[in-house]
């Protein structure tokens, strides 16, 4: 259980600037959602706070794998985007899929 909780996000602590961590991966992301969809979903509030993102894809079925790597420019970023997106339905293609930030 220790080790759970020294794995997971926390984003009153990262906001507090308690973990140094920047990087975020974005869980069930529906498989419809292109690079373009979740970029202009993501800059909606966080355009500029980031240096990285990486959604991987399948070319030979044209869909994303379901999940993705954010890095912030700063911790105190995640904590933003966490309340933005973690426990949250997706906003497209009437899916039924919840948002995982980790």
């Amino acid at each position: 259980e220790e080790q759970d909780e020294l794995y997971s996000l926390n984003p009153v602590r990262a906001e507090r600037g308690e973990d140094p961590r920047t990087t975020v991966m974005v869980k069930n992301i529906p498989n419809k959602y292109t690079q373009r969809n979740l970029l202009d979903l993501i800059d909606t509030n966080h355009q500029g706070l980031y240096d990285f993102f990486y959604l991987p894809i399948d070319f030979k079925n044209k869909c994303n794998l379901g999940y993705a790597f954010l890095n912030f420019r700063e911790p105190r970023c995640i904590a933003a985007f966490f309340r933005d997106f973690a426990d949250k339905r997706w906003e497209r293609f009437n899916s039924d899929k919840v948002c995982v930030v980790s």
